[in-house]
C-alpha cells in the first residue's frame, strides 16, 4: 500500500518523538536542560554558524552541478536553489525518502535527465562516504592518546581507511555500480518480460550517465569541494557544541569526533523527523567517550540540531521560493 507524504510526515514526527523521550528518561535531562542549551547560543555564534552552513551549501550545490553532463548542466544558482530544496526534503523525510526528490527537481526545474540526476546523487554520496570515513579515522587518531575510551576505537582506523579507498575507487569508476547490477539482473532472467527489459534499458542509461562523471578533472574537483564541505560540517558543529555549553576541552578535532558519530547515526535507515532521536543518540555517545557529562552531552547536542533545522528550513524555503518564481 502506497503512504502518502502527509501520513508520513506524521509517522517521522511520532518516530523523532518517541527517540527523543526514550533518550532523555535514559539520560535523566528535563526540558529546563535543553532549554538552558538553546539560551546559552549567542548571536555571533549563530551568525558563524549561518555562514559555514552556507559555505557547505554552496559546496555541495557545486558538485552536484559538475556531476552533470555539461550539455545538461543547470546554472550554478539553478543548481543551488535545486540542492536547498532537496536537502531540506531529504532532512525532514523519514528513511531518507528525501534522497530521491533531488532528480525530480533536477528534471522540473533543469531540464536534466532522471540517469543524470541520478548519476550526480549516487557518485554526490559516494565521495561524501569516502571523505567521512577519512576524517573520523583522522579523527580517532588525533584525540585517541587523550581519551583512554576512544583509544579503544583505534582499531577502527585501518578499517575506516580502507573504507574510504574502496569508496575512492568506486567514485573513480562509478559505472561499475551500473555493470555489476545489470549483470546479475540479467542472470536473473529479468530481461525475459517488457518489465524487466525496461529496468536494464534504464540501468544502461543510468551507467552511460555515470561514466560521464568519470573524468579526471571533475573527480579532482568534486574531491576537493566535498573536502571543503565536511570541514565546514564539522565546524559548524564545533562553533555550535561549544556556545552550546560543551566544556573547553573540547576543540576542533574532539568536536570532529563526537558529531561524527552523530553523521553516522543519522545516516541510519529508522531516523525520524529530521533526524531527532538518533543525531542525538550519536552525538551524546560521541562526546561521552570524550568526557563530558552525558546529561549536558544530551542536551547541547539537541540544541545543536534545533539550530540546523532552523538553517535547513530556512534555506530550503527560500530555494523553494526562487524555484516557484523561475517557473512562472
Amino acid at each position: 500500500m502506497r503512504v502518502t507524504p502527509l501520513p508520513r510526515l506524521l509517522i517521522s514526527l511520532l518516530l523523532a518523538g518517541v527517540l527523543l523521550f526514550l533518550l532523555a528518561q535514559w539520560g535523566g535531562v528535563g526540558w529546563r536542560d535543553f532549554a538552558a542549551a538553546i539560551g546559552r547560543l549567542d548571536g555571533a555564534s549563530y551568525a558563524l554558524a549561518l555562514l559555514l552552513h552556507a559555505l557547505i551549501y554552496a559546496a555541495r550545490s557545486l558538485r552536484f552541478a559538475l556531476l552533470i553532463p555539461l550539455a545538461e548542466r543547470p546554472a550554478y544558482g539553478v543548481a543551488l536553489a535545486i540542492s536547498s530544496a532537496h536537502n531540506l526534503a531529504s532532512y525532514v523525510l523519514p528513511a531518507k525518502t528525501g534522497e530521491a526528490s533531488l532528480i525530480v527537481y533536477l528534471k522540473a526545474y533543469a531540464g536534466v535527465s532522471a540517469s543524470s540526476g541520478v548519476a550526480s546523487l549516487v557518485v554526490s554520496r559516494l565521495f561524501d562516504l569516502a571523505v567521512l570515513c577519512a576524517w573520523v579515522a583522522a579523527a580517532i587518531a588525533w584525540v585517541a592518546n587523550d581519551y583512554e575510551a576512544v583509544a579503544r576505537l583505534l582499531p577502527l582506523v585501518p578499517l575506516l581507511l580502507g573504507g574510504a579507498m574502496v569508496l575512492a575507487c568506486m567514485c573513480l569508476r562509478p559505472h561499475w555500480l551500473s555493470s555489476l547490477t545489470t549483470f546479475f539482473l540479467a542472470r536473473a532472467g529479468i530481461g525475459r518480460r517488457p518489465f524487466g527489459q525496461a529496468i536494464l534499458a534504464r540501468l544502461e542509461r543510468v551507467g552511460a550517465a555515470l561514466r560521464s562523471t568519470a573524468g579526471a578533472r571533475t573527480q579532482v574537483g568534486c574531491l576537493a569541494l566535498t573536502v571543503v564541505q565536511w570541514a565546514g560540517v564539522f565546524a559548524f558543529y564545533a562553533v555550535l557544541a561549544r556556545a552550546a555549553g560543551l566544556p573547553e576541552s573540547i576543540g576542533y578535532a574532539e568536536a570532529v569526533f563526537g558529531s561524527s558519530l552523530a553523521v553516522l547515526f543519522n545516516l541510519l535507515p529508522i531516523n525520524g523527523f529530521a533526524g531527532f532521536g538518533t543525531q542525538e543518540a550519536g552525538w551524546k555517545i560521541g562526546f561521552v567517550l570524550l568526557g563530558v557529562e552525558p546529561d549536558l552531552a544530551l542536551a547541547t547536542g539537541f540544541a545543536v540540531h534545533l539550530v540546523q533545522l532552523a538553517n535547513v528550513v530556512l534555506f530550503g524555503v527560500v530555494a523553494h521560493l526562487v524555484l516557484g518564481l523561475r517557473r512562472r
